[in-house]
């Protein structure tokens, strides 16, 4: 079968994981065997081969060897040793975040083949040690990257199809699309509305606990499909299978979470968790800082809050990956009505002022990019990767 470009690169990628391993093991060792080498080369000399050497000859490299041996100065080689491990280390990581930030352009556009010989011609220095090469190759995709990432959010900008309606209004019940005007523009908004007094909102997970790795996902449509829903959104952050800083941890989330059969997932790791939750109950949401409850019908976390008590409350923090333009996944409330939704092409921010002017009483973001899907009836936004769980609309 012949592997993609990504396929190939993202291949080289966890081989250097592998090497880096490696090659850490094999440089913390190296002090260790010099001594060895000096005992073997004292102790051993009379072995060395009749058919290679004279006995002269002989003598002669075990002395030049032994002389080199001990005028080895171990300062300057650990130092020296220090400085190669701090490279690698610092270049891998740089090409693992240059790797993630391809992946997201990927998401929104298949024009990528320049960016990615970039990345192949980074990860070629880097597997040949010329660390100063691959880091100036790998800051010159970055800034390409960000540069087409602008490009395109400027494009999206102006392409709001113009059969879409400016509404400031949400819609009471169902689905809807429509442009919300803010004052720093007017944005493209999906979403659905549902009565709580109607509609049971549930959280459902594709793992029966908590899992660390590897763990099980599924489509926002199979969520759905087997809840017998009728709408849905993806839930809180994950780590990706594909994203290589998520080895050991692949498709796992650390949040709280209680999901519909009432098993609470990484409790232990948030006992004093600030991180914020929506809460939902028989014909009530909440959104807060909250510990466990199972008298309820579901509970994610997630961050940021955007909205509370008709307020914006997050105005950024200086994540690029908050910082940058997308479909940002929601849920929100207006009264006894619960909204999911997709604000399109904006930054976090961006999607807390225009829920605002929504007059969205509270709100909390959702993950979003690659696992951006919103269903209501079919996908309305997506279907994006698999998720490991979803918040769903479900009639009572």
């Amino acid at each position: 079968m012949k592997l993609s470009k990504l396929s190939y690169l993202k291949l080289i990628l966890f081989s250097l994981i592998g090497a880096l391993t490696v090659t850490l093991s094999i440089l913390g060792y190296i002090h260790y065997q010099t001594i060895n080498d000096l005992k073997r080369i004292t102790g051993n000399h009379a072995e060395l081969s009749d058919e290679k050497l004279s006995l002269d000859e002989k003598l002669a490299s075990i002395s030049a060897e032994l002389t080199r041996l001990q005028n080895v100065d171990q300062k300057l080689r650990n130092d020296e040793l220090e400085e190669e491990i701090t490279s690698i280390q610092k270049t891998y990581s740089s090409a693992v975040n240059s790797y993630e930030s391809l992946l997201k352009l990927r998401e929104k556009t298949t024009k990528t083949q320049s960016f990615d010989e970039l990345l192949t011609d980074a990860l070629v220095y880097l597997s040949k040690r010329n660390y100063a090469s691959a880091s100036a190759t790998l800051a010159d995709l970055d800034k390409q990257i960000k540069a087409e990432e602008d490009k395109l959010a400027a494009t999206a900008a102006t392409a709001i199809p113009a059969n879409v309606p400016v509404n400031n209004a949400p819609p009471g019940s169902g689905y809807s699309r429509q442009q919300v005007a803010t004052e720093i523009g007017n944005y493209m908004v999906s979403l659905v509305a549902a009565d709580l007094s109607s509609t049971r909102v549930i959280v459902d997970t594709a793992s029966e606990g908590t899992c660390g790795n590897d763990c099980p996902v599924l489509s926002l449509g199979d969520y759905v499909s087997r809840n017998g829903a009728f709408a849905g959104i993806n839930g809180s952050y994950f780590c990706p299978a594909e994203y290589p800083s998520c080895a050991g941890k692949t498709n796992s989330f650390d949040t709280l979470l209680m999901n519909k059969n009432k098993v609470y997932f990484n409790g232990d790791n948030n006992v004093y968790s600030t991180v914020p939750v929506v809460i939902f109950g028989n014909g009530w949401i909440r959104f807060e800082n909250w510990g466990r409850d199972t008298g309820v019908d579901g509970v994610l976390a997630n961050q940021p809050l955007l909205v509370s008590g008709g307020n914006v409350v997050f105005g950024g923090d200086g994540d690029p990956k908050k910082g940058s333009k997308g479909g940002r996944s929601f849920v929100a409330n207006k009264g006894n009505t619960v909204y999911i939704g997709v604000v399109h092409n904006a930054t976090v921010a961006e999607a807390a002022i225009v829920l605002k002017a929504l007059g969205m009483e509270n709100a909390l973001n959702l993950d979003s990019g690659g696992s951006t899907a919103l269903w209501s009836g079919s996908y309305k936004a997506g279907p994006g990767r698999n998720i490991p769980n979803a918040i769903l609309f479900v009639g009572k």
